[in-house]
């Protein structure tokens, strides 16, 4: 038992020489120096359109559905002719996700039919007000002039991940790519 202790602590002793002696601490200078996230990063949601600025939610509320947390509320609409909101018979209305029920597990982009539903890169959710935290329709939905927006498709059954980085990621894991 001892034996396998002393392992342990030779183990973490040799990565924490190896980070401080060899290789230099790194630091991310944070607020000017920001990290690039990996394709598969789930951030906040965001609401996306087609390129002619129609929203792609059709309020179905699959994803409210699959949420295993219960954080998106969705009450939908139906669609009026001469005021079409998105190209299906309704849209949603009201559409919130409270973030901090939300586990940010992915599984609302997975359920959606239409694509509309995507977790973003961005991570700075911090906030001091808990009403900061239930995003609403507008703060997610992508403007009417960015269209469908650089949506990135991820399959999980290709992997995304090049030798290159694989390599990187295994020799420092907290090093900046560069």
């Amino acid at each position: 038992m001892l034996v396998e202790l002393f392992k342990g602590f030779y183990l973490a002793g040799r990565h924490v020489y190896r980070a401080v002696f060899k290789n230099g601490m790194v630091t991310v200078q944070y607020p000017e120096v920001r990290r690039s996230q990996p394709v598969f990063f789930r951030g906040r949601h965001r609401l996306q359109r087609y390129a002619d600025g129609l929203e792609r939610c059709v309020g179905c509320a699959l994803c409210a559905a699959v949420c295993p947390s219960e954080a998106i509320y969705l009450e939908a609409k139906e669609n009026q002719p001469e005021n079409r909101v998105s190209p299906g018979e309704r849209y949603a209305e009201i559409y919130q996700i409270h973030l901090l029920r939300c586990i940010f597990c992915g599984f609302c982009e997975e359920a959606c039919p239409e694509e509309a539903i995507v977790m973003g890169p961005v991570y700075e959710l911090a906030s001091d007000r808990r009403t900061d935290f239930i995003s609403q329709k507008d703060d997610m939905l992508d403007p009417p002039e960015k269209g469908f927006g650089d949506y990135h498709v991820y399959d999980p059954y290709i992997s995304h991940v090049t030798p290159e980085s694989d390599k990187e990621a295994k020799a420092d894991p907290w090093a900046l790519s560069s």
